[in-house]
C-alpha cells in the first residue's frame, strides 16, 4: 500500500509542476480569470430593484386537502414584487410556464429568480414560513401563469397579471 501511495505521489509531482515549466497554467492560475469575472457577472445578473409594493402569496395545503396558492390570481403594477410564503404542505416552489408568459418575460424572470433549479423554476421551499421573492421590475405587462412543481398535477396553479 505504501508503494502504491508513493507511486501516486511521484506521478502527481511529475505531471504537476509550475505553469512556466509545462506551458499549461495550474488549476489556480486557470481559475483566477473566472473568479475575477464572477463579481461582474453577478452584478449584471442582479434583478432590478423593487420600486413598488411587495405582494404576498401563501403556498399551502388546505384543511380540505387541496394544494393552493392564495390568492390564486393577483394583479400587480410595474416595479412590484411578489413574496411567496410556504405556509403548509411543503415542499413548494414557483415555476412559470414558458409558453404562458408575455414575450420577453422569460429573460427578465430568469434574471430575477434567485436559486433557480432550472429555467423559470425557483428553489423548493421546505421549511415553514420560508420565503421566495421575485421582483417584476422591468418585466413586460401581461399575464404570467405559474405552478408548484411537486403539486402541479394536484391543481396547484395560479396566475399574476402585470397591469400597465
Amino acid at each position: 500500500m505504501r508503494k502504491l501511495l508513493a507511486s501516486i505521489a511521484l506521478l502527481a509531482m511529475a505531471c504537476g509542476g509550475e505553469s512556466g515549466e509545462t506551458g499549461t497554467p495550474s488549476a489556480d492560475e486557470a481559475a483566477a480569470p473566472a473568479q475575477a469575472a464572477a463579481p461582474a457577472a453577478a452584478e449584471a445578473a442582479a434583478p432590478a430593484p423593487v420600486t413598488g409594493t411587495v405582494h404576498e402569496v401563501q403556498m399551502l395545503l388546505t384543511e380540505q386537502g387541496q394544494y393552493v396558492y392564495r390568492p390564486a390570481s393577483l394583479t400587480i403594477r410595474p416595479g412590484d414584487a411578489v413574496r411567496w410564503i410556504n405556509v403548509s404542505g411543503s415542499p413548494h416552489n414557483v415555476a412559470f410556464y414558458a409558453d404562458k408568459v408575455p414575450a420577453g418575460a422569460a429573460t427578465v424572470l430568469n434574471g430575477a429568480m434567485a436559486n433557480k433549479i432550472s429555467d423559470l423554476t425557483g428553489e423548493l421551499l421546505m421549511a415553514p414560513d420560508a420565503v421566495y421573492q421575485i421582483s417584476f421590475a422591468g418585466a413586460p405587462a401581461g399575464t404570467y401563469e405559474y405552478f408548484c412543481t411537486p403539486h402541479e398535477m394536484l391543481g396547484m396553479v395560479a396566475s399574476l397579471t402585470i397591469s400597465q
